[in-house]
């Protein structure tokens, strides 16, 4: 399979696509014993001997694990401002997985980390329709007319954004909480929405990612899945391990 050199590295788990160029044009990648500076080579995955600063570069361990993320860490490999990732909260062995989308800073709950870079792009393809679970707390009582209008979808920054199911299981004057289920997955989707209808998210928690549920997993602690578990979890899947 024809790649770019940093999407191979990527692929590889040895680095980010953005970390992979740095090393490409700072002269520290080898493909096949050639250094390579262009970061628009594309290279044969399966079949060249890539090496950075020397060291033979293997394919990592296919893994797949289910993280209970906590509010106030960003799902991202470094942050400009110094601010805590979830890199900084993972096990040292799993530092090398990619993130299957993200859950932004103050949204805790299930987050999935792969090595395999394909699983996590299917994951997160709207075409895949892989459903989103939420619990959210917003303030104020939600109506049952802002309820349908969440369900009819809203337009927002040019975005169709719409939730599939709502279930509204608390309201008062003073808070109401919200189980939402959503299809897409865009950018602050369910934040979005919220404000659209009137009402603003003051807590938000993802409680599943298609079948994989969050369950009684704990604060900050992780569950591995095998690749037979991901198959019967998603069988339209492109599981590569």
């Amino acid at each position: 399979m024809l790649v770019s050199l940093p999407r191979a590295l990527s692929k590889l788990g040895f680095a980010s696509r953005t970390e992979a160029e740095k090393l490409i044009v700072d002269g520290r990648v080898t493909v096949d014993g050639q250094t390579i500076r262009n970061p628009k080579k594309r290279v044969d995955l399966g079949r060249a001997k890539i090496t950075v600063s020397g060291e033979v570069v293997h394919a990592a361990r296919w893994r797949f694990v289910v993280f209970h993320k906590p509010r106030g860490v960003l799902t991202t490999r470094r942050d400009e401002l110094g601010r805590r990732t979830i890199y900084d909260v993972l096990p040292e062995d799993l530092r090398d997985l990619v993130a299957v989308g993200r859950l932004d800073l103050a949204t805790s709950g299930l987050l999935c980390l792969t090595s395999d870079t394909k699983l996590a792009d299917w994951l997160c393809d709207p075409r895949s329709e892989v459903e989103r679970t939420y619990v959210v707390t917003v303030n104020g009582r939600v109506s049952d007319e802002a309820g349908a209008q969440l369900l009819e979808g809203v337009e927002d920054e040019g975005e169709h954004l719409q939730a599939y199911a709502l279930i509204i299981r608390k309201r008062s004057l003073k808070e109401s909480h919200v189980i939402m289920t959503l299809r897409e997955g865009k950018n602050r989707e369910v934040r979005r929405l919220c404000e659209a209808v009137g009402c603003k998210v003051t807590k938000l928690k993802r409680i599943s990612y298609g079948p994989l549920a969050l369950g009684a997993l704990s604060l900050g602690a992780i569950m591995e899945l095998s690749n037979e578990d991901l198959r019967a979890a998603f069988p339209a899947a492109p599981i590569s391990g």
